[in-house]
C-alpha cells in the first residue's frame, strides 16, 4: 500500500512545481514560499482533525519530536532554494537537479538506516544518475537566464530534500503520519516568515495580482497533499524506495511544462527521463 501513497505524493508534487512556476512569476520567492506554507500548515492541521491524531501528540517521544523539527528545517531551506531556483530558471532545468536528492537519499539510507541495497537497486540507482546527468546537460540558455545562479540554488535545494528524507523517516517512525506532517509544517512556517520578516518584504504582500494568489493557494494545497502521502509511505516503506518514486514527479511536472509554459525539451533530456523511469521500475522489482 505504500508503494500507492508514494506515487499519490509523486503526482501531486509534479502538479506544484508547475502551479509554483506561474505563481512566482514578479513575485519574491522568499514571500511566495511562506504564503504557500500558511496554505499546508492549515492543509495538514485539517487532516489531523479529521483523522482525530491531535490526541497522540502528548505521546510523541523528544526523539521523534527532535527529528521532526529537524526535517522541518531541511524542508524550509529546500523550498526556499527550490522556489528562488524557479524563479531565476525554467522548470525542465531546475526540477531535474532538485530531483537528482533521489542519488544521496538513497546513499543516506543504506548508511544510516541501515537499508540493504539489491543488485537491481544499484542498477536502478545508475540509471537514475545517467538519466539526471542528460537531463541536467547544459543547453543553450534563454536571454533571462545568462546568470546560472538558479543552478546554484537547484543543488542546495536538493541537498536539503535528501536530508528531509532521511530526518522525516527517523522522526516519523511511531507517529501518525497526518499529525508528523503537521508538526513538520510549523517548522517551515516559522522558518519562512522568520525569512520574510528579516528581509522586510511583507509590504510585497500588497502587490500580488488575482492569478499569483491563485496559483500559490493551488499550489500549497497540491504541496499538503504531497507531504501527506509521502510522509505516509516513508512511515510503511524503505525510503531507499519512497524517495525515488516520489521523485517520479519530474515526469509530470516536464511534461506540463511543455504543454502549459512552452518549455523546450531535447532529446537527452527524454532519454535522461526514460532511464529515470526505467531505473525507478527497478527498484519496485523483488
Amino acid at each position: 500500500m505504500w508503494v500507492l501513497y508514494a506515487f499519490g505524493s509523486a503526482l501531486f508534487a509534479g502538479i506544484t512545481a508547475i502551479l509554483a512556476k506561474i505563481g512566482v512569476q514578479g513575485v519574491d520567492s522568499n514571500l511566495v514560499t511562506a504564503l504557500r506554507t500558511v496554505v499546508v500548515v492549515l492543509f495538514s492541521w485539517l487532516m489531523v482533525f479529521i483523522v482525530g491524531s491531535q490526541q497522540t501528540i502528548t505521546a510523541i517521544s523528544p526523539h521523534s519530536l527532535l527529528f521532526l523539527v529537524l526535517s522541518g528545517l531541511s524542508t524550509g531551506a529546500s523550498w526556499l532554494c527550490y522556489f528562488r531556483a524557479l524563479q531565476l530558471g525554467s522548470v525542465n532545468k531546475v526540477t531535474p537537479i532538485d530531483k537528482s536528492s533521489t542519488i544521496l537519499t538513497m546513499i543516506l539510507a543504506f548508511i544510516f538506516l541501515g537499508e540493504i541495497p539489491t543488485i537491481l537497486i544499484l542498477i536502478g540507482m545508475v540509471l537514475i544518475a545517467a538519466g539526471t546527468l542528460l537531463m541536467i546537460q547544459k543547453r543553450a540558455v534563454d536571454k533571462d537566464e545568462q546568470s546560472q545562479s538558479w543552478m546554484f540554488y537547484a543543488l542546495l535545494s536538493a541537498l536539503f530534500a535528501a536530508l528531509t528524507s532521511i530526518l522525516g523517516k527517523i522522526g516519523i517512525q511511531g507517529v501518525e503520519s497526518n499529525l508528523g506532517t503537521a508538526i513538520r509544517t510549523i517548522v517551515v512556517l516559522i522558518m519562512a516568515w522568520g525569512i520574510v520578516l528579516y528581509q522586510n518584504k511583507t509590504s510585497l504582500i500588497k502587490t500580488i495580482n488575482r492569478k499569483s494568489w491563485l496559483f500559490i493557494g493551488l499550489s500549497g494545497v497540491a504541496t499538503g497533499l504531497s507531504w501527506l502521502f509521502y510522509y505516509r509511505a516513508l512511515q510503511e516503506g524503505e525510503a531507499s524506495i519512497v524517495a525515488p518514486i516520489d521523485k517520479l514527479s519530474i515526469v509530470l511536472t516536464v511534461a506540463f511544462s511543455y504543454f502549459f509554459l512552452k518549455e523546450a525539451i531535447s532529446r537527452n533530456a527524454l532519454i535522461g527521463l526514460c532511464l529515470i523511469v526505467v531505473g525507478t521500475g527497478l527498484l519496485l522489482v523483488k
